[in-house]
């Protein structure tokens, strides 16, 4: 049971219009957030409007939910973050995660394959880096350093600039048990897409033993203050018909096999098969309505309010709010989840 809520506001991937969310970032800030995040996909990616909201902040965490580990090698990563974090007074949260094969594969020309693995390897040579203990090696098989092979003429070298934090919080981007358990063992904290506060503690509680004490479990929730529930449940269905019939392959979709250990194989199932045969409407009529429920706060404060004591009682620490677009919004949402 969590006693203190803490509250962010995940502001998604970056779109055209609006262009800049930085008047609803400052809002935040000033009614107490404790972070905002952005996320990346094949389209803008999380660093750059980080860098702008954090420019036109200064008190509130930055949160990237979450950068891909294909995109960068894990020296690049290492040297943003630590770039960022300088710039701005020591805020950064950085979030990574391994995306999927379709994206992977298809986006940035690298093999799926072993993404535990990957991960691993990715933050041990993120933390050398910022530790600057030694010339950076690693003989791991994903990401070997120096590369063996090429010119023959790699070799280890220090970070130039001293990090302000040697330690910068690392979370991972974790939906199957495995992932979570490794998020448990490795990171900071971990940043679940989809969750059902009543069951996270039965799909997860083993995963989730080794946790150090301050483990952030930091959920991201689709939160919607508004009289009209069923126009919010509508929006929270139309989002997950696009993830779980469309954001994977067919039998290999994490989104889907999570929405099943939650209890909706049949259903997640259905949903996969009429979105890749083009029934999109039927797809989205098959999204259970207490699942699109479960996952989310919507409607009315006191609803809302009620819905609160549920994830209170549950093992999340982090409330990242996705939706809330206007300040009265955030203002009420501040007032429910912090008191």
């Amino acid at each position: 049971m969590t006693a203190d809520l803490r509250l962010g506001l995940n502001l998604g991937y970056w779109q055209r219009d609006p262009s800049d969310a930085t008047p609803l970032v400052q809002a935040a800030e000033r009614l107490g957030y404790d972070s905002v995040w952005t996320a990346e996909a094949y389209g803008s990616d999380a660093f750059t409007p980080l860098a702008w909201y954090g420019a036109r902040t200064s008190r509130i965490r930055l949160g990237t939910s979450v950068v891909q580990l294909s995109a960068r090698t894990p020296a690049a990563t290492a040297m943003t973050a630590m770039t960022l974090d300088h710039l701005t007074g020591g805020r950064l949260l950085l979030g990574i995660g391994a995306s999927g094969p379709q994206v992977v594969e298809g986006w940035y020309g690298v093999p799926f394959p072993r993404p535990l693995a990957r991960t691993r390897e990715y933050v041990e040579i993120m933390r050398k880096v910022w530790r600057r203990d030694e010339p950076v090696t690693h003989d791991g098989e994903h990401y070997p350093l120096p590369y063996p092979g090429g010119a023959g003429l790699g070799k280890p070298l220090k970070l130039i600039t001293r990090p302000l934090r040697p330690d910068i919080p690392v979370y991972l981007g974790a939906e199957g048990p495995r992932n979570v358990a490794l998020a448990a063992e490795i990171a900071d904290g971990w940043l679940p897409l989809f969750t059902l506060p009543e069951r996270i503690g039965e799909m997860y509680g083993p995963p989730l033993a080794g946790a150090a004490p301050d483990f952030d479990i930091a959920a991201m929730v689709m939160t919607l203050l508004t009289d009209d529930v069923r126009g919010a449940l509508d929006a929270v269905k139309a989002m997950l018909t696009l993830y779980i019939g469309g954001m994977g392959a067919k039998g290999r979709n994490f989104h889907s096999d999570i929405v099943a250990r939650m209890g909706y194989g049949e259903a997640a199932e259905r949903i996969q098969a009429l979105y890749l045969a083009g029934r999109r409407q039927e797809a989205f009529a098959a999204v259970p309505d207490e699942l699109a429920d479960g996952i989310s706060l919507v409607g009315p404060a006191g609803r809302i309010r009620e819905r609160l004591a549920a994830w209170r009682a549950s093992p999340v620490t982090s409330l990242l709010v996705m939706g809330p677009r206007d300040e009265d919004s955030l203002r009420t949402i501040r007032d429910l989840v912090l008191g």
